[in-house]
């Protein structure tokens, strides 16, 4: 059993079970001694060797899923064992020609019908899971994946198979493809993580525990280059070391298509160092990065709201954003959607809901995800709660006032947990609640101070709904409407202000505004609109042709409005011009 009490985790290799350190106490406690019947047992403890854990809770959904994946494994055929025109039509199907039999044969891998099986086993070799490659029967070139058990429940490694006791250097992938390169190419072991680059689940780390090296070699781009920075910091900086990224160090299989030398590549790795201790030379390679990657530097981009990319730039971790509008206005609705952009993408996400339970949130964010109304289509709401499973989205279990230590806490965990990137807090002032023995803006300033500190220190975005302070009607909102001190907007990175005019003026929009971009200085608008069908501000309504202001007599019109972009013009109405 591997037991990491500074971490607060266990993994018992017998059983599989793992948890917190507290789960672990509970199962060996005292409390288990009155159900336990003494037993004389040679150099050990009677309740010890008799104590007995509870039964695993397995999900039913992930238990078929397990079901499935040991049935496929049962009824695959090993691709090193098969006739060598079987095996070269399946390597071209799936554009793997590169990977050898024996390869292929060393990391246990299967096929049946149109799918390449990838497995994945526990610390005692027994399968976990698996992922499948699909080939689609109608492409040629449409190749699909697929993961048993899905979401969290993904356990194992694969590569695990081939490592023994005597292994002390380990290389890290993203890919199985890419692990299969590396073993081959360079003879040094490697190993696949389940979740890629998003997540390196707490589990595997007592996996990784008898390496005295770690080379984590992923692509060449900024997330590849900030998710391995990430990772060391968990698996210990001092037997960490990175292939930093550059043009002629792509991720391994890449690197075998390009014909590079993958050994060379290897060893060109870099200790990732001590944290505190910096000089220009190991920040050089950094600071070339950021030249050479410019527009990966600027963060992930929207696909929803593609004006944002061209006024922040893109979404970048280690940032504090403020987002604020008058009450009732939708910011909920509008940030539920803008941060499920980014969880598309990969960005894991954390949701701190103090205002709308937790129910109504994820309800609404499916309704964005499908982008229609299950009110008339509840049909299909399996299919589409079954692909929303899967993104990295987690909530905290909180609602109304808490406090600010609890919630840094469950931050912290989930950030080292999960590897979340971008927090939520939704929004300041109910979770602050109401407190009379403390001035009310001072206590704002304390925690707008931990929630910058927190992001700075993680590397991990944050972004605070708040409220604004009471304001005319007709006066726009500014960085100063901001509820409290000047401390929320001093310590932002980026200041977002929804600003509707609806309500004093005719042609009075809603709309977007960037008051404050730390990254480059760009303010600007977007035009925004909302769909009550979908619950999206990303898209504008179709209008009908009944109602378009500008059709000609006689001719039938339906206008279909572009993705809202920066080229579209926008006006705000002034309020004296409508009375």
């Amino acid at each position: 059993m591997c037991v990491k009490k500074g971490k607060s985790m266990f993994l018992c290799h017998q059983c599989k079970r793992s948890g917190s350190w507290q789960l672990f106490q509970d199962y060996i406690g005292l409390q288990n001694a009155t159900e336990i019947a003494p037993v004389k047992t040679k150099g050990k403890s009677a309740i010890f060797s008799q104590a007995v854990l509870p039964a695993i809770h397995v999900d039913a959904a992930d238990e078929e899923d397990i079901k499935k994946a040991h049935e496929l494994w049962a009824q695959g055929i090993p691709c090193g064992d098969a006739d060598a025109d079987t095996r070269n039509r399946v390597l071209e199907a799936f554009e793997i020609k590169l990977i050898k039999p024996e390869t292929l044969k060393k990391y246990s891998v299967r096929y049946k019908d149109n799918c390449l099986l990838l497995p994945w086993f526990h610390i005692d070799k027994s399968l976990a899971g698996m992922k499948i490659l699909r080939k689609s029967d109608e492409s040629q070139t449409d190749i699909t994946e697929t993961s048993l058990p899905r979401g969290e429940q993904r356990g194992g490694l694969f590569g695990w198979n081939v490592i023994t006791r005597a292994h002390e250097e380990v290389v890290l992938t993203a890919t199985e493809l890419d692990a299969m390169a590396v073993q081959q190419e360079t003879k040094a072991v490697a190993l696949a993580l389940p979740h890629g680059i998003s997540v390196l689940p707490q589990e595997v780390l007592a996996y990784l525990e008898q390496f005295k090296r770690i080379t984590l070699w992923f692509n060449n781009d900024v997330r590849s280059w900030d998710a391995a920075k990430r990772f060391g910091k968990k698996l210990n900086e001092k037997r960490c070391y990175i292939i930093r990224p550059k043009d002629n160090r792509p991720q391994p299989f890449q690197a075998l298509k390009q014909g590079l030398n993958l050994s060379q590549i290897l060893q060109s790795a870099h200790a990732l160092g001590h944290k505190s201790i910096l000089s220009f030379r190991a920040l050089r390679q950094d600071v070339f990065s950021e030249l050479l990657h410019v527009t990966e530097v600027a963060g992930v981009k929207w696909k929803r709201f593609t004006q944002m990319n061209k006024l922040l730039k893109g979404h970048r971790p280690g940032e504090l954003t403020v987002f604020t509008g008058p009450t009732g206005s939708g910011k909920t609705t509008f940030m539920s959607e803008y941060s499920l952009d980014l969880a598309m993408q990969g960005v894991s996400t954390l949701w701190g809901s103090f205002e709308i339970r937790n129910v109504r949130l994820a309800k609404m964010m499916l309704t964005q995800f499908a982008q229609k109304s299950f009110g008339e289509y509840l049909s299909e709401f399996d299919h589409w709660a079954d692909k929303f499973e899967n993104l990295p989205i987690y909530f905290m279990n909180f609602y109304g006032q808490e406090d600010l230590k609890k919630v840094i806490d469950t931050m912290s965990h989930a950030v080292y947990v999960h590897d979340i990137q971008h927090v939520i807090i939704d929004n300041l002032q109910f979770m602050m609640g109401m407190d009379t023995h403390m001035d009310r803006f001072w206590k704002q300033d304390l925690v707008v101070s931990a929630f910058r500190k927190f992001a700075s220190v993680n590397n991990c975005h944050v972004t605070l709904v708040m409220h604004p302070r009471k304001e005319k009607d007709s006066d726009m909102l500014q960085n100063a409407s901001i509820f409290g001190g000047v401390k929320a907007s001093q310590e932002a990175d980026n200041i977002l202000i929804l600003q509707d005019r609806r309500l004093t003026s005719q042609r009075g929009k809603k709309f977007l505004q960037v008051t404050k971009n730390r990254f480059d200085g760009e303010i600007g608008i977007m035009p925004i609109e909302f769909d009550h069908d979908t619950l999206c501000y990303s898209k504008k309504k179709l209008k009908d042709s009944k109602k378009h202001v500008g059709k000609e007599p006689g001719k039938d019109h339906v206008e279909f409005s572009e993705e809202i972009t920066g080229e579209q013009t926008f006006q705000i109405a002034d309020p004296e011009e409508s009375m």
